[in-house]
């Protein structure tokens, strides 16, 4: 038995973790699997060579790299992170961000903001892995890929879709209303901060707590970038700051997408 630590560059937030695990949940050499998301690493204890669990970390494009392989201490134990408590804070969060993700599509739509429409994808992207992991719960294999794929392929649809329209909008104009860019994302601002507030108590009982308290952190920042980009149009009459900001968030949206599809083959 061997113990070995992977480093893994773009590992950055719980959504990635789920993709990790399902991409290597069915690996019969492994027996166990630790994140540290805040330190970007994946220790995993399991039989065999690590470069076959290498070999399928690789297409993910995470920028995964073995950081050391050693001999597993025999008495090791491992420790349970999952609790109830925990669990109910996840669900709580998912449908926070399901919930946010139609509320700031819609009116992005009505306010004519593409900075809008991508955080509301942003937000749609992380509710989805958490949709996923639920809905996999005594699947077969064969369903979980095809609930994943089924995800992947509607992520690329709206991303791409988002991405198309930006681009149209550069090209023809559009008249994004900063006010409503504004009131919209510091509604979105503050549901992200009520997430950080359910998580505050969890953070230090688990890294896997801790990295979603990390992940809102990050969809707080995308939120602020979305008011910031407001305040430019409003200041400076153009529209060039939302199709920046819309462009920027939709192609993570997109990235996190072909992840999830690479899982799925």
């Amino acid at each position: 038995m061997r113990k070995s630590t992977f480093i893994v560059n773009k590992m950055d937030c719980p959504s990635e973790e789920r993709i990790i695990r399902m991409k290597l949940e069915d690996t019969a050499s492994i027996k166990h699997m630790e994140f540290n998301i805040p330190e970007r690493l994946l220790t995993i204890i399991h039989e065999g060579e690590p470069i076959e669990i290498l070999d399928k970390l690789t297409p993910l494009n995470f920028g995964a790299s073995l950081k050391e392989s050693v001999q597993a201490d025999a008495g090791a134990t491992f420790e349970v992170v999952d609790s109830a408590k925990e669990a109910n804070v996840l669900k709580l969060l998912l449908l926070i961000n399901g919930g946010m993700f139609f509320v700031e599509f819609i009116l992005g739509v009505f306010a004519e903001s593409m900075g809008l429409i991508s955080d509301s994808l942003d937000m749609f992207a992380d509710a989805s892995v958490y949709m996923i992991s639920l809905y996999a719960v005594g699947k077969t294999l064969a369903m979980k890929k095809k609930s994943a794929k089924v995800n992947g392929y509607f992520q690329i649809v709206l991303g791409i879709g988002v991405l198309v329209e930006t681009v149209r909008r550069f090209i023809y104009g559009s008249d994004p209303e900063p006010t409503y860019m504004i009131l919209i994302s510091l509604l979105a601002l503050t549901a992200n901060i009520y997430c950080l507030y359910l998580l505050s108590s969890h953070k230090e009982k688990g890294v896997h707590m801790k990295a979603s308290y990390i992940c809102s952190s990050t969809d707080v920042m995308a939120n602020s970038g979305v008011i910031l980009a407001g305040l430019l149009v409003m200041y400076t009459n153009s529209s060039i700051p939302d199709l920046l900001i819309g462009l920027a968030i939709a192609g993570i949206v997109v990235r996190g997408a072909l992840a999830i599809l690479k899982i799925a083959k």
